[in-house]
């Protein structure tokens, strides 16, 4: 018996090692990713302890900026393709979040939803902005409606898209997702992160799978590997993060566009209904082809939704 237990834990050290040996990747020097995913305009700001990455473009004297807030494993990236258009005509800032991009993870680990609204404060405090039309995907939509719930004044128009905050029901969950949420796995996902995992995830959001190619799966992957970003995935997904009561919704009088993907399997195109029954000022747009992420796979499509919503010719 002692025998063959030794033998079974000589073969899981084995199989450790070769695992570790093919699919380990060590952090990438923040300094080598800025230098690809951090060009100008990007800057960086200090904020509650990080070094925030963002970026600002656009007519400065535009008085109500468009902010916009990525999802989770995301980065400001993703809306790359709607600000080249709507630089030209209107001031546009995002930023990458705590525990994402080149931002990386908050020191104290608390990404509640309460404290991502903290943080989204003082982000616009520090650059000086008193009021601005809100956008956020996914969980950027969770505290874009969160953060209009606790400063409407701030708010002039919010953009939820695809975005998180009732309790439901996934179709499909990206297997780094569920990985992150699982005891002992989530361990190991902090040092062994195989590419094809983050492949997998991002063609999961996708409702066209030839759309994922190798530039956005690097980008994705690559940024997963800043140091920290990985153990703050798993402590994220790990936390309870609705902090704010989901029946505020009911009680923001921002006129607010709802813009959901038909074929959004994460957060199911139902529940863009339910935004749109407890919201009194909505506008519904349903966009029949698109998946979670509609601002990156369909970004023409999406964003003259955006631009007729917020008045832009």
């Amino acid at each position: 018996m002692k025998f063959i237990l030794k033998v079974v834990a000589v073969s899981l050290i084995v199989l450790i090692a070769i695992i570790s040996l093919l699919f380990g990747h060590r952090d990438i020097p923040l300094e080598d990713l800025k230098a690809k995913y951090a060009p100008a305009p990007s800057q960086f700001i200090s904020i509650d302890g990080m070094d925030v990455h963002f970026r600002d473009e656009g007519p400065s004297s535009d008085s109500i900026p468009l902010v916009l807030i990525h999802g989770t494993g995301a980065s400001l990236h993703t809306y790359e393709p709607w600000v080249q258009t709507l630089k030209e005509k209107r001031r546009v800032l995002r930023m990458d979040l705590p525990a994402f991009g080149l931002t990386g993870p908050l020191p104290s680990r608390d990404y509640s939803l309460s404290n991502y609204v903290h943080f989204i404060k003082n982000f616009l405090d520090a650059k000086g902005i008193t009021k601005c039309h809100l956008a956020g995907n996914s969980l950027g939509g969770l505290i874009a409606w969160g953060f209009t719930a606790e400063h409407p004044e701030m708010v002039e128009k919010l953009i939820l898209i695809d975005a998180a905050g009732y309790a439901m029901k996934s179709k499909i969950v990206p297997i780094a997702f569920k990985i992150a949420q699982t005891p002992l796995l989530n361990k190991v996902m902090t040092f062994i992160t195989p590419r094809f995992m983050v492949k997998s995830s991002v063609e999961n959001v996708y409702a066209d799978k030839y759309l994922v190619n190798d530039a956005l799966v690097d980008r994705y992957f690559e940024l997963t590997l800043r140091a920290g970003n990985r153990q703050a995935l798993v402590d994220r997904m790990t936390m309870v993060i609705d902090s704010i009561p989901i029946d505020r919704v009911k009680n923001i009088q921002q006129s607010t566009l709802v813009l959901w993907g038909a074929k959004d399997y994460l957060i199911p195109v139902s529940e863009a209904s339910r935004f749109h029954e407890d919201l009194p000022n909505d506008t519904l747009v349903i966009l029949p082809s698109a998946g979670h992420v509609p601002m990156e796979e369909q970004p023409e499509e999406s964003l003259a939704v955006l631009m007729s919503f917020l008045d832009i010719d």
